[in-house]
């Protein structure tokens, strides 16, 4: 019986991106991440590399799968807006990805093992926004790389810091309540449109 390799490291990388997700590159193993995967530690190895390559390959394929799903393309202040918003509905749907980044913060020692091409993925976003500053598409008061990491910002710290949210936005019951669960729709559509509006803001000039 032939052995299903794309299968185990489909197995292998959604084990980790769980572990990782929940307990960061230092608080779980790759015999945890091998027993979710229901496969044998060498394998993790043989497809992986050690825990910290690992860690990163599944950082990189998560900010690769957004950066595919949420393309930036500007026009005007209105296309930043909506790449805002776009972007929140993903982390929204996958959280994982924020709470990735904040292990991989927690985790920095000043450089990570693929900094050059995540580097350059985030350079190329920067880039779209100076050439829509040159144009005069949008405001070019702010650096593109600033303006671009303010975005991000935007985007992602409603599923970064949830009880943050939580406590501000408030959830029935509590001193801030606005009477609405922020998993019932309602509440994710004002997050949504407060992260248009203010990214649209920061672009208008």
């Amino acid at each position: 019986m032939a052995w299903d390799v794309e299968g185990t490291k489909h197995r292998i990388y959604q084990a980790a991106l769980a572990e990782f997700a929940a307990h960061g590159p230092d608080g779980t193993t790759i015999d945890r991440i091998a027993r979710r995967a229901q496969v044998n530690r060498e394998r993790v190895y043989n497809y992986y590399g050690d825990k910290t390559a690992l860690f990163a390959t599944i950082v990189r394929g998560e900010v690769d799968a957004l950066a595919a799903a949420v393309p930036l393309d500007i026009t005007g202040p209105d296309d930043v807006g909506e790449f805002a918003g776009r972007a929140y509905d993903y982390q929204r749907a996958h959280p994982d990805l924020a709470r990735l980044v904040l292990w991989e913060g927690l985790a920095d020692t000043g450089a990570i093992p693929d900094e050059l091409a995540r580097t350059t993925l985030y350079a190329d976003k920067a880039a779209a926004i100076a050439a829509a500053q040159r144009a005069g598409r949008i405001d070019a008061t702010l650096d593109p790389a600033h303006l671009m990491f303010l975005v991000m910002s935007l985007t992602s710290y409603w599923s970064a810091a949830p009880q943050i949210a939580r406590m501000l936005t408030g959830s029935p019951g509590s001193p801030g309540d606005s009477g609405d669960d922020p998993d019932d729709g309602a509440e994710a559509a004002r997050r949504r449109a407060a992260v248009v509006h203010a990214a649209r803001r920061l672009a208008t000039p």
